[in-house]
């Protein structure tokens, strides 16, 4: 089975995505958490996932080659949770689809466009595949609506740039097309 979590930015995936396994491990089902080794925003983050506000965290092995580390990583467990899957290639396609056809439960957290509201590859072709979708939303911060974008607000142009609130807003379709046309 492959879950896939996404959202904008601030809507709560990786707090989603912990949920999901405490309730595992409750079960008693084993599982990995797996993380890109390029998102760490916080202390500690380079051995494990934490929401933004840092009241919940889990370990987490952070891999460089989504394909070989994952698929070697994971062998013994029944769970594979992946946060942050945007940052991963789009191997991450092939590995995810061999451990789901091989009877893992794969979970996947990540944001599904960036900033310029584009749809990331790796995360839009796991959503086509995937036995479930939660599209999660932020609040918006022109209009306090929900948030379906996440606006960078700094000036730096490659796509991918580890931020949090002082890189990022969340905003509606409407404020996003303000802002965006507007001042920053």
């Amino acid at each position: 089975m492959i879950e896939v979590i996404c959202g904008p930015m601030f809507s709560g995936k990786t707090e989603e995505l912990i949920r999901r396994l405490k309730r595992v491990a409750i079960s008693g089902q084993t599982y990995i958490v797996i993380k890109p080794k390029i998102a760490s925003r916080y202390t500690g983050e380079d051995t494990g996932i934490s929401t933004h506000d840092e009241t919940n965290s889990l370990n987490a092995v952070a891999v460089e080659d989504c394909f070989a580390d994952i698929y070697y990583a994971t062998k013994e467990y029944n769970l594979v949770a992946i946060d942050e899957a945007q940052f991963f290639n789009e191997k991450l396609y092939q590995v995810v689809m061999m451990l789901a056809d091989a009877g893992k439960r794969i979970i996947i957290s990540g944001l599904d466009t960036d900033f310029r509201r584009k749809p990331f590859p790796t995360i839009a072709n796991l959503m086509s595949v995937a036995d479930k979708v939660d599209k999660l939303h932020s609040i918006c911060m022109g209009c306090k609506e929900d948030a379906v974008y996440s606006l960078r607000t700094s000036n730096e142009t490659d796509l991918m740039v580890i931020g949090n609130q002082d890189t990022y807003l969340p905003l509606c379709r409407k404020c996003y097309n303000i802002k965006k046309d507007g001042t920053k």
